[in-house]
């Protein structure tokens, strides 16, 4: 006797083909820095250190232990990131309260240039997986 597949198989299939990101690590490192970074931007000064989870880049381009441990796994993790309905929302949220400082300094917003360069890497991997987003906007206001 032939077994069919049935729809839930097919689905379980495809989920299995496709690729498992660990996005957790963000949403515990953003449970208690979220507020406090989101509230920084809002007061036009980065002051502490939480921009390799609000701001994540492409793994590689860092060499600390959070640069390594938070780092994008290419575009498909970056696409999972933006896509996903609590770190996507919060990543838009920190673009549009920086843009609210549009016209000021950058690297004051920010802190430091090291950090300016990892919000601006930050916004071009996101721009790419996602264009014509907030992403852009950042980038056209600040760099």
């Amino acid at each position: 006797m032939a077994s069919d597949s049935t729809s839930s198989d097919i689905i379980g299939y495809l989920k299995a083909q496709q690729p498992h990101y660990d996005l957790l690590r963000f949403l515990d490192a953003q449970e208690f820095a979220y507020t406090q970074a989101l509230s920084e931007l809002k007061g036009g000064r980065k002051q502490s250190h939480w921009i390799w989870y609000i701001f994540p880049q492409q793994k590689g381009l860092g060499h600390s232990y959070n640069s390594k441990y938070y780092g994008l796994d290419g575009e498909g993790e970056a696409r999972a990131y933006v896509e996903h309905e609590i770190l996507g929302d919060r990543l838009r949220q920190c673009c549009k309260v920086l843009l609210l400082h549009k016209g000021k300094d950058i690297k004051y917003i920010m802190g430091s240039g090291i950090d300016v360069l990892k919000l601006k890497t930050s916004m071009c991997l996101f721009n790419k997986v996602s264009p014509n987003d907030v992403f852009e906007e950042v980038l056209d206001a600040f760099f």
